[in-house]
């Protein structure tokens, strides 16, 4: 299958037939943990979708639960999507979203990332990922960035602090080819860009970076929150509005969208 059918969902599907076909055979997580070389805990998160089957663990599974390669043949999906399973609902979320916005406190967003710079984002991770692994992730990264043109138009904003913009991941030149790329994207009638300034006495993102989500028409809201071995929604007030409020407040402290597109012009230049 090519990379354009691959669809977000695929590790909570092979998670729930896993699951189906561990059932029916009758065998407990532990059992099938001990034939595969993995713990219980690990084959758990394997099928709530938490976590990406490695190694020979599918193929041992198959044949173990007498799936007549059903297994194998879902995760072929799962191997494929190039993002990390706990991704999957946010992405799903991010696909139909009339309105995205994003503070950003330590790197450039995927969102506006170009390939040179997500491959060296991507090669920092600890533990280290493999070579296809990196490179299924900066295609589908890549990939998404297909949103600013898709119709109709969702409005996508970006409140970025000076340190993502200067942090040299990659190496100067990487950095000065992603904020050109930036440059670009900030002429797109649907996107914003806007950046903090260093010198604020006063800031409203000091809890850290967040994503912002509308949907159903700008109808149903929700917060997206990712950190150290944690990431999780906020769908319900008052968390919610306080994010939303947070976040027009960021903007009101950032530079003008026309004073933004000149730093990162000049920071650019002395790259």
């Amino acid at each position: 299958m090519n990379n354009e059918k691959k669809t977000p969902g695929a590790a909570k599907a092979f998670g729930a037939l896993l699951r189906f076909h561990r059932e029916r055979a009758g065998i407990s997580q532990e059992a099938l943990g001990r034939e595969t070389a993995y713990s219980k805990s690990q084959v758990a998160m394997i099928e709530r979708g938490q976590r990406r089957p490695r190694g020979r663990f599918v193929e041992l599974a198959d044949e173990m639960l007498s799936a007549q390669g059903a297994l194998l043949k879902v995760a072929e999906e799962v191997t494929a999507s190039g993002v990390a399973a706990w991704f999957e609902d946010y992405l799903e979320e991010e696909a139909k979203a009339a309105g995205i916005h994003k503070y950003e406190v330590q790197l450039i967003p995927g969102l506006l990332q170009t390939p040179e710079y997500a491959r060296a984002v991507f090669h920092c991770a600890v533990p280290a990922l493999d070579d296809e692994d990196i490179e299924a992730g900066v295609a589908a990264r890549i990939k998404r960035q297909a949103l600013f043109r898709r119709k109709p138009s969702p409005l996508v904003t970006f409140v970025v602090e000076p340190a993502a913009l200067t942090k040299p991941i990659g190496g100067p030149e990487v950095l000065r080819e992603n904020l050109l790329y930036i440059r670009e994207c900030a002429e797109l009638r649907n996107v914003t860009i806007q950046v903090m300034p260093d010198d604020l006495w006063v800031h409203a993102g000091l809890s850290g970076s967040f994503t912002l989500l509308e949907t159903e028409g700008r109808r149903s809201q929700l917060v997206y929150v990712e950190g150290q071995g944690s990431r999780y929604f906020l769908s319900e007030q008052p968390d919610v509005g306080d994010c939303f409020a947070r976040y027009s407040a960021l903007r009101a402290q950032a530079r003008s969208p026309a004073d933004s597109a000149r730093l990162i012009e000049q920071v650019a230049r002395k790259l």
